[in-house]
């Protein structure tokens, strides 16, 4: 199976992938700024879904099916396909249409659309788009060095790219920190109860949605501990991000977060981090 579609390059990969998720924003965009409440159904797990999530579905699907229809695709909003079955797939794309529900529910503008291809259990190319913001966030290592990029709208109205970077962590300065809005407060307290000494102070800032991981990718944050369940589609697209732009993504044994290894989806606990230089094994473990 070749990783390129037939007649694309890399680069022609990248702009269909970002056509993709701003075409699956505008999706949402549609129904978020319709006037009312928004129509809130509830999955077996009861995570909520709305008509929002089920219409970025739709256009990621038939996006990635034309673009790349050799390739599968496996989304939070469609049947999940067993372990057997995936184990025999040497690519596919794993997306989380809205990611943020309930921050789209509680319409804070924090959700985005997670888009990642899968290779050999590691992402390697991600995109993330934030709808509201209209901001992309795109990360690979599909060439000899890994490439980040954001992409926005400049002032003339056309989009324009920059490269991004995760940061080193000066000595004395304060670990600037990013958390889940909803999830895993104490346990982050403790954690960084423990990280002052070595710190001093921190900045902590709470946000919903896949969000969190591009801010240490584009250096805003050295830090996020992920303490509280997350799935597989939660994080690969962000996590191709961060990987490109210097940062990482580690597991409770301090490797790198990896996908389609087991029967269920859920990630362990995991700290996504923007200096690769230091000992985080050492400094985060009790």
């Amino acid at each position: 199976m070749s990783l390129h579609p037939p007649s694309l390059s890399r680069a022609d990969l990248c702009e269909r992938l970002l056509e993709i998720g701003r075409a699956a924003g505008e999706a949402i965009l549609e129904i978020y700024q319709q006037q009312g409440n928004i129509d809130v159904q509830h999955k077996s797990d009861d995570s909520p879904v709305t008509q929002a999530d089920l219409a970025a579905h739709k256009v990621i699907c038939q996006g990635l099916t034309e673009l790349s229809p050799d390739i599968p695709v496996l989304s939070e909003e469609a049947h999940m396909p067993s372990f057997e079955e995936r184990q025999s797939w040497p690519y596919y794309w794993l997306i989380d249409p809205l990611d943020g529900t309930k921050e789209f529910i509680r319409r804070n503008d924090e959700f985005t659309v997670n888009i990642a291809l899968i290779h050999q259990h590691r992402a390697i190319l991600g995109l993330v788009h934030t709808p509201v913001l209209d901001i992309s966030y795109l990360g690979h290592q599909l060439g000899e060095k890994p490439l980040a990029l954001k992409y926005h709208r400049g002032a003339s109205g056309n989009l324009t790219e920059e490269p991004i970077q995760a940061s080193r962590q000066s000595s004395g300065q304060s670990l600037s920190v990013v958390g889940s809005r909803r999830h895993g407060a104490e346990a982050l307290d403790a954690l960084l109860t423990r990280l002052k000494p070595y710190f001093g102070d921190y900045e902590l800032q709470s946000m919903g949605s896949s969000l969190k991981l591009c801010l240490i990718a584009e250096g805003r944050a050295q830090l996020y501990p992920r303490l509280a369940p997350t799935c597989e589609w939660d994080t690969a697209a962000a996590q191709a991000v961060v990987e490109a732009a210097g940062g990482q993504v580690l597991n409770p044994e301090f490797k790198p977060l990896s996908y389609n290894q087991k029967d269920s989806l859920l990630n362990p606990n995991f700290y996504v981090v923007g200096d690769s230089s230091l000992d985080w094994a050492s400094l985060l473990q009790d």
